[in-house]
This record gives C-alpha cells, structure tokens and sequence, in this order.
C-alpha cells in the first residue's frame, strides 16, 4: 500500500510580514541561484504578485551594481 506524504505548503514571506528591498543584498541574494539566476516561484513559496516584486528588486540591485549579473 502507498503512503502519500504532502509536502507543507509554503508560506509567502511577504505576505507575512517581511520585505524586499534592493539596498538589503543579503535578502535579495536568497532569491538568486548559484548560477546567478532568480529561482522560480516554486522554489521561493512567494505568491505571484510579490514574485514579481522580488524579481524587479534583485533587476534594481543588478542595475546599481550591487549584485552581480553572473556568480
């Protein structure tokens, strides 16, 4: 007989309570991959609206130079 294990659901952090700025690198940097990529919304557990957010946020610290476009 198969077990069936839910995995819990993520709580969005933003909706929760905490923000995203782009001047807090070491926030923002929890959003990127090794690879310099920004993780998908699955992987974050944001909701589209502040995924959104998060994505226009690390954009404005790559702009400023405050992170690197490529690791």
């Amino acid at each position: 007989m198969a077990e069936f294990f839910r995995k819990k659901k993520k709580i969005c952090q933003m909706c929760a309570g905490k923000s995203v700025d782009y001047k807090d690198v070491m926030i923002v940097s929890k959003y990127i991959n090794e690879k310099g990529k920004i993780m998908a919304r699955r992987m974050t557990g944001a909701c589209a609206e502040h995924q959104r957010h998060i994505a226009n946020q690390i954009k404005l610290a790559r702009y400023m130079a405050l992170l690197p476009y490529v690791k």
